[in-house]
Parts: structure tokens; C-alpha cells; sequence
């Protein structure tokens, strides 16, 4: 699709989803055809998430193979699956070989293994389909996983000459030539040619004088997360892939690096929210229990640990019933500061910015919420004075909303650091883990000092 055909400033309008509907069933196919043509894949595909599935597939049918082959890489993951089941092997097959590899691999893995074999057996480009099957292979999680076999490489005996000529060949397979990579006569990765370099060098000058050899790279059974932080880091658009011996195995584009760390924000998030698994709102009801009732049973846990808690302070309560109204303030507080603390920890391993001790880190977050303790704790001092008349009280509260609050600043910080020590997900500490044990130590640490205070 030419790039002046595409709308860059598309906005899904519900216009604009009732005229493909009109159209579809009317059968106005050349009409129809005419309209989409003035939309990117990608706004096709967010057309098509509008309509039901027989409309989608009718208008899927009306594309050529290559927008088709897109629009679905770019179709919402429920519908996707919707829409293959209703085509047969044969037509995903056309599709896929429009597709790179890495992309072609994701939609296979996506249908079940009988359906992959039928499909995987109907692609006719031979070359394309050991490429898919041995991307297949990998754990979906892995630098194997995410890369494509479209590259641009050259040999360092090649002439430049010889070099311009046979790369015009391979880019022809790329979508976008980000890098020229450099290997041996054994296929092993020794580093990269400047397109500069390569253009004003001599015809008869060897690719071996003229090569940079320093390149990033990583390893076929990297963690994902692992390669999007070096590619962020390095600000890279590519990054080639080896096996052990630097072997060069394909490369990895930024448009991959994009869909991971959306993949783990979305994870994260519902990490945070206390949502455990990979579900989304169209998911069965027994699948989102399944996700959420860990978490809300450990509420539960949480509040009866809080009412066992009040009850071994009932004297206290008797004595002084000012303490029982400010006890939601207190866990309030407990749960906020700690899951403010974990989300600064959490936000920094994920980037890679946690430096230091886990020593140093505690010191500060203490110094941290000690200053904002003292600060919150005049202004509630003043509140329960003014409002009780009573400065013993008054003292009592606010002692105890600094101790509490530094305890949550603490405990915040360390449990992420601890977690991602052991290989776990730290995001998991921003969420109902954290709230609640903090409600429950702040509860206790509350009436405990209310008590050493007021003499009870």
C-alpha cells in the first residue's frame, strides 16, 4: 500500500464502521474495496474489530493477500483466532507466506498443533517453511522466539562490488534494511557494515577493510526482557541473534521489542491490581475467578488478621474510642506508602536503574518516609488537638502515623528487592501483597504505641 494511500491521522469513527457495514451487505465489493484502500493495515484491522465475525471475514476475502496478511497480524488476538478457524489451511497458509518469519511464526503458534501441521505443510515456498519451523521451535519467551530470518548479511572475502550487487538480492526480502551484518565464511557474526562506508569505499576494496566490528548482540535463548533492555539501552533498531558459537541465526526489530514491553505492562498491571495469569475482560467467568481469587482471598485473610488484631486492643478501645476512628486512616496511609515505595522499586529494576546496596536503598527510603511521616504527622497532630482537646491523643496518633509509615516505606522497598533476588516478579509486590500486609503491621504497630503512649 503506497504511503500517500494511507490515512496517518486515522480516528474510527461509527460512520464510518456503519458504512463498511452497509457496504458488506449490500455486496458493493469494488466500492468497498475502494475504501479500505485509503486506510493503513493497522486501521483496517481496528475496522474490522467493529464488525461481527461474518462481516470481517467477508471483507478479509475482498483484500489482497498481502493487506490481508497484515490486517490479521494486527487484529485484536480473540478475533484473530475467530477468523482462522474460518479460513482453511490453504488460505492461512497464503497468507503466512506473505508474512516474514517471525511474524508468520507467531500466527501458527496461535492455532492449534493438527491445524499448525496442515498449515505448515500447505506454504509452497520450501525455504519459508524451514525457516517457520525451525522459529517454531524456540520458547516464544526467547530471543529464538522473537526473531525473523530476514536479513541483509555479507561475507568479509566479498569485494564492493561484488557486495553491492548480491545485497540488493537479500534487501529485496526485507522490510526495512536496518543493518548490514558482516560474517565469516562459517556464518559467524564479526560485525557490521556502514552504509556510508560501503558506498564511497573502492569497488575492488575487501568488505574485510572496511567493517566495523564492534555489534550487539544477543543470544538465541535470551529472555525477552533481557533483549528490550539492551535494545533500549543502546537505542537500537535491530539487534542480531547467535547461537553459542556466534553463529548468525536472524534478527530481532524494534517493532517486536515494542509488543514485549506491552505484553509486560499489561502483566505488570494486572500484577498490581492483583490479577494473576494472562486474561482480559472477553475471557470466561471461571477463567477471571481463577485470576483474581488468590489475591481477594488473601484480602480476606488480611481483614480477618486485622479484626483478630482490634480485638486484643479492646481495652484500649474502651478506654480511649478516639483510636477506633482513626484506625482506616492508619491502614490507608500503611497501604498507600508501601505500594508508593514497591512501585518506584519495581519501576526501577524493570529499567534497570536499581543501583547500589539493598543497605543504601533502605537507608534512604527510611530518611524518605521518616520527613514525610513528621510532615503528616504535624498536620494530624494539630487536627486530633483541635478537634479532641486532648495533646496526649493527639501525640499518640501522630507518633504512630510515623512509625507506620516509615515501617510501610521499608517494607515496600526491601520485598521487591527481595523477590527479584529469588527470580520473582517484583510487580507482584505493588499490589494486594503489599496493601495488605501493611494494614495488618500498621494496624498492630498503631495500637501497640497508642498503648506504650497513653498508658493503657
Amino acid at each position: 500500500m503506497s504511503e500517500e494511500n494511507q490515512n496517518i491521522h486515522f480516528e474510527l469513527t461509527e460512520e464510518l464502521v456503519e458504512r463498511v457495514e452497509l457496504l458488506v451487505e449490500e455486496q458493493k465489493d469494488k466500492e468497498l474495496q475502494a475504501l479500505l484502500k485509503e486506510y493503513h493495515y493497522a486501521d483496517i484491522a481496528e475496522i474490522l474489530d467493529e464488525l461481527n465475525l461474518e462481516e470481517a471475514i467477508y471483507v478479509i476475502k475482498l483484500l489482497d493477500s498481502e493487506t490481508t496478511s497484515d490486517v490479521l497480524m494486527e487484529l485484536d488476538e480473540d478475533n484473530r483466532e475467530k477468523v482462522l478457524k474460518n479460513l482453511s489451511a490453504k488460505e492461512i497458509a497464503e497468507e503466512v507466506e506473505e508474512l516474514d518469519t517471525d511474524d508468520a511464526a507467531d500466527m501458527i503458534a496461535e492455532l492449534p498443533e493438527e491445524r499448525q501441521q496442515e498449515v505448515i505443510e500447505k506454504i509452497e515456498d520450501e525455504e519459508h517453511k524451514e525457516e517457520i519451523k525451525e522459529l517454531l521451535a524456540y520458547d516464544e519467551d526467547t530471543a529464538g522466539g522473537l526473531m525473523a530470518k530476514e536479513l541483509v548479511k555479507v561475507y568479509e572475502t566479498w569485494t564492493v562490488a561484488g557486495c553491492l550487487r548480491r545485497i540488493r538480492g537479500q534487501a529485496e526480502e526485507v522490510t526495512r534494511v536496518h543493518s548490514i551484518y558482516v560474517v565469516t565464511k562459517d556464518e559467524k557474526l564479526i560485525g557490521r557494515l556502514s552504509l556510508k562506508d560501503l558506498i564511497v569505499a573502492k569497488n575492488d576494496q575487501k568488505i574485510a577493510d572496511i567493517y566495523i566490528s564492534n555489534v550487539d548482540s544477543v543470544t538465541v535463548d535470551e529472555d525477552a526482557e533481557e533483549v528490550a533492555r539492551v535494545m533500549a539501552k543502546y537505542d537500537l533498531e535491530a539487534i542480531p541473534v547467535v547461537d553459542e558459537n556466534k553463529t548468525l541465526l536472524g534478527r530481532i526489530t524494534i517493532d517486536d521489542i515494542v509488543d514485549v514491553l506491552k505484553e509486560e505492562a499489561e502483566k505488570d498491571y494486572q500484577l498490581a491490581a492483583g490479577i494473576t495469569g494472562d486474561v482480559d475482560s472477553d475471557d470466561s467467568i471461571i477463567e477471571l475467578t481463577k485470576a483474581r481469587l488468590p489475591w481477594l482471598f488473601l484480602g480476606l485473610i488480611g481483614g480477618v488478621g486485622a479484626f483478630l488484631i482490634m480485638e486484643g486492643f479492646q481495652e484500649a478501645f474502651n478506654q480511649y474510642a478516639v483510636l477506633f476512628f482513626f484506625t482506616p486512616l492508619i491502614a490507608a496511609m500503611a497501604g498507600n506508602v508501601g505500594v508508593q515505595s514497591s512501585a518506584i522499586i519495581v519501576q526501577g529494576l524493570a529499567n534497570d536503574d536499581v543501583k547500589g546496596s539493598v543497605n543504601s536503598r533502605l537507608l534512604k527510603e527510611m530518611l524518605l518516609a521518616t520527613l514525610n511521616g513528621i510532615i503528616l504527622a504535624i498536620f494530624l497532630f494539630l487536627f486530633v488537638w483541635g478537634y479532641n482537646g486532648e495533646i496526649n491523643k493527639a501525640l499518640a496518633i501522630s507518633v504512630s502515623l510515623v512509625a507506620v509509615i516509615i515501617i510501610a516505606g521499608l517494607i515496600g522497598t526491601f520485598v521487591p528487592l527481595f523477590l527479584d533476588k529469588r527470580g520473582i516478579d517484583p510487580a507482584i509486590a505493588t499490589g494486594p501483597f503489599i496493601t495488605t500486609s501493611n494494614d495488618i503491621l500498621g494496624i498492630l504497630l498503631y495500637f501497640w504505641i497508642a498503648k506504650m503512649i497513653l498508658g493503657i
